[in-house]
């Protein structure tokens, strides 16, 4: 089994990668993928999924905080 892993895209959607199940509220399962990204605008007409709606009308560049080794 793959790591899963959500990268924050800059002025985009959480790119999803690895062996991940998405389900709705109610626990209904969307289609298995190998790869996914989800919006996070709120703009695209495929929700859970991005469709870039975003671009030209969304801005989030979100960074992890810096840990230093000692």
């Amino acid at each position: 089994m793959s790591k899963v892993t959500i990268k924050v895209m800059d002025n985009g959607g959480f790119r999803v990668t690895g062996d991940v199940e998405l389900v709705d509220a109610e626990g209904n399962k969307f289609e298995d993928k190998p790869a996914f990204t989800l919006c996070r605008c709120g703009l695209s007409k495929k929700l859970p999924y991005c469709d870039a709606s975003h671009k030209g009308n969304f801005e989030s560049c979100v960074r992890a905080a810096q840990v230093l080794n000692d």
